[in-house]
């Protein structure tokens, strides 16, 4: 017990806390400086620039505790920063991270939190103590001496100068060198000036988009009833899929169904719900991604063509544009408003739902079900009935739990395998001139490699988060009324795709809507179907190659060997 005290009273001293709180601030950008693999110049600006400004407002303050509290936003994005580099072993706090923190709900945050406890006691060992040992300082008698201040202040303003020469260094030497991008935590604040411009963007989307229209119009009669349904899973993966080649019985019900297809060159354009979802449900793709404040999403274009509309999800709302272009229907229902705990729906009670909007009888249905799929935590995704590969108990995020975890994984995939039967079967019952298209928002890292990466939404994407499922199934009567979709649908089956470019147009070029806003260059279900080149939306929104994306060699190689094009 004496160790512990004389640690406290040792770090309660004016000029060691001084230098504590420097070292604890600075341990981000050591850490950057490494996983981002920077140059020397950049490296030494990363260190000496912001320590020199951390060194020199600490002399603001004859108590250190002061200075620290004026510094509390920095602590906390140490903090956030050192949690993001144990979840995805790089990369700074992105915009789309502090766009995950406003549109996931408490229940997942609870979720994720409840499993990465390494990382949450590394920061309560690290910073909670700095932040009391600040509240101590306040409080307490002791102060730093003047000479002392005088002293590091300038010892403040000489690192300053050499960060600011390293800096000079760094655009010199590297003509792609941006301070905003590359020096931690500028360029973390400014991803916050850009996710509050987006925030503001989104919010205003009803007065952006109004008067928007798809001039959209059916072909077959009005006579004919026909029901589309357009099924968005979440963080599904390609390759554990027994319908690509997995070696695990994870669709043992699709691969029986002879109406299938499955795409098996698919990519998605994003790694986070937040914008992958939207793409799905719009016109917007990576190339073009601003659309999507002025555009309305596929529902509008079924509406407008004289169909029934219905969203039902199994998330909550969470004021994005999933939500505004889920409301555009007639009628729309987020399940997890009405559950218990908010989180453990099983996605199988959409087909109940489906099942009842079928039951009226409508001539003309278009459905749209946003599934939990397999979102971490994986074993909470389905009933225990359900859990067909054991041991799959483990919860907590290590990669010694892997075996587990895919376990676990995978049963959220044999899960969703039930999920899209039963919508096929009660396509089948109902009758009608009907089509279904599944495909994933991204797909999810689980301890794969030795770069021990974990779920997904990481700045620097990876094979495992964009290779994902597209399945078309088509009815037998609709197969006569489009006797050709079939040969169509098997041609295009292994041509790449981009997901969040294809699903819009696929869906309306299946349901043969007509609109001057279909790509038949984007359809799955036309011959005109050709491939382009392949995009990814980075965090500031702009369409970058995949190999600018940051994808490595592990990932290059892992598209190869399943047979996916990445030029």
């Amino acid at each position: 017990m004496k160790i512990f005290k004389d640690i406290y009273r040792w770090c309660l001293q004016p000029c060691h806390l001084f230098f504590l709180t420097i070292i604890t601030l600075m341990l981000p950008n050591v850490a950057l400086c490494i996983t981002e693999r920077m140059p020397l110049m950049a490296a030494l600006a990363n260190i000496l620039l912001p320590g020199g400004i951390y060194w020199l407002l600490m002399t603001l303050a004859k108590k250190p505790g002061k200075a620290i509290w004026w510094l509390f936003f920095f602590v906390f994005l140490a903090a956030f920063q050192l949690v993001l580099l144990y979840l995805f072993g790089r990369s700074i706090i992105a915009v789309d991270m502090f766009l995950n923190l406003i549109t996931t709900n408490p229940g997942e945050a609870m979720e994720l939190l409840d499993n990465i406890a390494p990382a949450v006691v590394g920061v309560f060992v690290i910073y909670l103590p700095l932040l009391a040992l600040g509240v101590m300082s306040v409080c307490g008698k002791k102060e730093l001496d003047k000479s002392f201040i005088r002293k590091q202040r300038s010892v403040g303003y000489a690192i300053i100068a050499l960060g600011l020469v390293s800096l000079a260094g760094s655009y010199v030497s590297d003509k792609a060198y941006r301070a905003e991008l590359d020096l931690y935590p500028a360029n973390v604040l400014y991803n916050i000036v850009l996710a509050g411009e987006r925030t503001y963007q989104t919010v205003h989307y009803t007065e952006t988009s109004k008067g928007f229209s798809f001039h959209a119009r059916q072909t077959l009669s009005e006579s004919e009833k026909e029901v589309y349904v357009m099924i968005i899973g979440e963080t599904a993966r390609a390759c554990e899929f027994q319908l690509y080649g997995y070696n695990r019985p994870t669709t043992p019900l699709l691969s029986k169904e002879d109406n299938l297809v499955a795409f098996t060159n698919v990519l998605s354009q994003s790694n986070t719900t937040h914008k992958s979802v939207p793409m799905l449900m719009s016109a917007a793709s990576a190339v073009d991604y601003d659309r999507i404040y002025r555009e309305k999403g596929i529902i509008e274009a079924f509406k407008e063509a004289g169909f029934h509309t219905v969203f039902i999800s199994n998330q909550q709302p969470n004021h994005s544009f999933i939500d505004f272009f889920g409301k555009e229907a007639d009628e729309w229902k987020f399940i997890k408003e009405d559950s218990e705990d908010g989180r453990n729906t099983p996605d199988t009670e959409m087909i109940t739902m489906l099942n009842k909007v079928l039951d009226k009888g409508r001539n003309k249905e278009f459905i749209v079900l946003h599934s939990y799929g397999s979102h971490f935590n994986y074993h909470d995704r389905y009933p225990r009935n359900a859990a067909f590969f054991q041991p799959d108990d483990a919860t907590e995020v290590k990669k010694e739990n892997r075996e587990q975890l895919i376990n676990a994984y995978d049963n959220t995939i044999r899960y969703t395998d039930r999920f899209l039967h039963g919508v096929v079967d009660a396509l089948k019952r109902h009758g009608a001139i009907s089509a279904m298209i599944y495909t994933s928002d991204h797909g999810e890292n689980i301890f794969d490699d030795d770069r021990n990466l974990f779920l997904h939404a990481s700045p620097t994407p990876s094979y495992y988060e964009l290779h994902v499922p597209f399945l078309v199934w088509t009815s037998d009567r609709y197969n006569s009324a489009f006797p050709n979709m079939q040969d169509i649908l098997k041609s295009n089956r292994k041509k790449p795709l981009a997901s969040s470019a294809s699903l819009f147009h696929s869906m309306l070029g299946i349901a043969g809507i007509e609109t001057p806003y279909l790509a038949d260059s984007l359809n799955v279900g036309s011959p005109k179907l050709h491939s382009a080149p392949r995009h990814y939306l980075s965090d500031h929104n702009k369409p970058v190659t995949l190999d600018k994306a940051g994808l490595g060699e592990k990932d290059f190689r892992l598209l190869r060997q399943h047979h996916v094009d990445y030029k």
